[in-house]
């Protein structure tokens, strides 16, 4: 950081991105030295002898001595390279290492130049100069060939790190055309880098759109800063270590985790009927299996095939009589969802896996114990379902009920819009046939947000309709109509679930406070990266705390001075998590007790809770549907452990 400048225009890497580069690239090196000089030394002197039909010998010798006085210029200049990037801090000024850059090209257009010689050697009749050992021979081969192979891969990086915008920088533009001109062109940039999507999605408006609308969130977060990725990772590195050194240093953790409670049924004792966890469980099992043999295949590697088998219908299968759109000719997410499930066919009400930009997979079926007819949304799975996500902008979302002037996330409106219009005559239809049912909507991730919106699209019709989400996204809906959801939608979330924090407003504050982290480390870049890998196996030592910052006793106070970037997007558009938020996180038992205390502890959280994004190291694992599953079962499992207990007291007394 900051990107940087070369032949005139900006670049999108950093001057302190060459350290690993370089130093990967020495050993390699140092090996063809030792093996183009064993070539030089046994076939130097039989070049003499190619001289009598002609320049051959002398062209042979060009290339030889060429490539070995290459190896040894490259050899001086990788190190010297590598230890310009590697001084300094992330924001250091690194005058040298344009120079440097420019000879490194000079030699890469000498070593094309040279490769262009030796295949002309090697793989032509152009040059007659035979060597006379085997090794020599396969040397040069290997060589020529894998020089190619480099050369590709250069090709292919710099066309990655190539910047359309030249070296034009946003806030330098004055003039408000120059500006508008600078946004469109950043749009267009990010439309670009996109464009390879195009290859994986249908070539229609809707996958237009999506990238289009992506590009445009992109572009708005982006056009202010001038960091690459390397600095975002680092940056993240930073902003971890930095909330750590906050809760030591304000003891926040525990004054957080005083608010949780191991004590379910005291959690439960003010909502109403519906609302339970024992519910929940069951309706998170059916969200679970909506993700159909993709889940089978990743959660049971070894057994998968074996599990599905029975539920395929290929040739050698009697078809299925339930009504199954959008799946494959041997019905893989069918037999998944019949995996996990458990659900009889004579259940399951409708099946959808069609999926498109706007257009989410789902399935209805009947569950009897509960007497409900249950909509289930699938998550997050293909690439259409990721430019649904990323479809982050705001749009007014107008629904009978909802408070005015009530907003929602655009791709997940739509995508609730579309499961409407094709789910309405199914569940006529089903409650047609179970007329006394109710009507539930559950889903996981972007099934979670789109159940909720489904069900403020549904209550009109259906007034008692209830919602079950789990671990869907915090940038959903505007406040009040977050607030409207929670009569009829209960959200339950995992531990440190970056989903559950994640919004437009909410990652745009992430990127102003990792760049802030970025400007006051006092440590280069690539002892940050190697510091990570570090804290992948072990936790994070005290002594860093400190040690990473230039003025760790006033840090805070130091972080505030910096300068915040524009904001791109006005406070009133925040969005926010919907429905009544049940927060599960680990318990932090007393282990010197001895007692077995409960796994998880929890409480009721408000929607504002999940505003800031946390870098913690299970913000992912978090959001797994497995993981969230296992954490719901176990509470579950000491309830009712819990309850028996109580019974047989109460039983014994007697």
């Amino acid at each position: 950081m900051p990107a940087i400048r070369l032949l005139g225009r900006k670049w999108l890497f950093a001057a302190d991105d060459l350290v690993f580069p370089c130093v990967i690239e020495i050993p390699f090196r140092i090996v063809w030295l030792v093996l183009i000089s064993l070539v030089v030394a046994h076939e130097y002197e039989n070049t003499w002898l190619c001289n009598s039909t002609g320049p051959d010998g002398w062209l042979v010798r060009l290339y030889l001595c060429g490539t070995l006085v290459l190896q040894v210029v490259l050899l001086l200049l990788l190190p010297i390279l590598a230890y310009q990037s590697a001084r300094g801090t992330i924001t250091t000024p690194r005058k040298l290492v344009p120079p440097l850059i420019y000879i490194n090209l000079f030699m890469t257009v000498i070593e094309l130049l040279l490769n262009i010689l030796g295949s002309i050697w090697i793989f032509s009749d152009a040059i007659e100069c035979s060597m006379t050992r085997t090794f020599s021979n396969r040397v040069i081969f290997y060589l020529i060939i894998i020089t190619w192979i480099r050369m590709a891969i250069l090709l292919i990086t710099i066309y990655s790190f190539y910047d359309p915008l030249g070296s034009v920088d946003y806030e330098e533009l004055q003039d408000e055309s120059m500006k508008a001109w600078y946004n469109k062109k950043l749009v267009e940039a990010w439309v670009w880098r996109l464009k390879w999507a195009l290859l994986l999605l249908e070539r229609d408006e809707q996958s237009k759109e999506a990238i289009e609308e992506t590009a445009r969130l992109l572009a708005t977060l982006y056009r202010s800063t001038d960091f690459v990725l390397s600095d975002i990772y680092a940056g993240c590195v930073l902003l971890r270590i930095r909330q750590k050194r906050l809760s030591k240093l304000s003891d926040e953790t525990d004054n957080e985790r005083s608010h949780y409670t191991t004590d379910v049924n005291k959690m439960f004792t003010d909502t109403p009927a519906w609302m339970n966890l024992e519910d929940a469980y069951r309706y998170l099992r059916l969200s679970v299996a909506a993700y159909g043999w993709l889940y089978v295949m990743y959660n049971n590697l070894c057994t998968s095939c074996c599990l599905l088998a029975p539920y395929l219908r290929c040739c050698c299968h009697k078809p299925t009589e339930v009504e199954v759109e959008g799946d494959n000719c041997c019905m893989c997410n069918y037999a998944g969802l019949k995996t996990i499930s458990k659900v009889d066919d004579s259940d399951i009400i409708y099946l959808s896996f069609t999926n498109k930009v706007f257009e989410v997979a789902y399935y209805v079926v009947a569950v009897h114990e509960q007497k409900s007819i249950v909509v289930t949304i699938r998550g997050t799975i293909s690439f259409p379902d990721m430019f649904t996500d990323l479809a982050g902008g705001s749009e007014e979302f107008k629904v009978e009920g909802l408070p005015e002037g009530s907003r929602a996330h655009k791709g997940m409106a739509l995508g609730a819009s579309k499961t409407m219009q094709s789910v309405e005559p199914v569940l006529e239809k089903a409650f047609e046939t179970y007329p006394d049912y109710n009507l539930v909507v559950t889903g996981h991730s972007l099934g979670a947000a789109v159940a909720v919106l489904l069900g403020i699209l549904l209550k009109p019709k259906y007034p008692n309709v209830k919602v079950f989400s789990f671990s869907g996204p915090a940038g959903l809906l505007s406040r009040e109509a977050a607030k409207y959801t929670e009569s009829f939608v209960m959200t339950v979330g995992l531990g440190d679930d970056l989903v559950m924090r994640l919004g437009v407003l909410s990652v745009q504050d992430c990127r102003d406070k990792l760049i802030q982290s970025l400007h006051a480390t006092r440590l280069p870049k690539y002892r940050i990266i190697l510091k990570s890998i570090k804290y992948a196996f072990t936790s994070i030592p005290e002594s860093d705390l400190d040690a990473t910052w230039k003025n760790p006793d006033n840090l805070e106070a130091y972080l505030l001075s910096s300068p915040n970037l524009p904001r791109a997007y006005p406070e009133t558009e925040r969005l926010y998590i919907g429905g009544r938020v049940f927060h599960i996180i680990r318990h932090q038992s007393d282990r010197k007790s001895g007692k077995q205390e409960p796994k998880y502890s929890m409480r009721w959280a408000a929607a504002e809770d999940f505003n800031e994004i946390q870098v913690m190291p299970r913000m992912l694992l978090d959001h797994l549907p497995e993981n969230v599953y296992d954490a719901v079962k176990t509470v579950v499992y000491e309830i009712r452990t819990s309850r028996a207990r109580t019974i047989r007291v109460a039983l014994n007394r007697q």
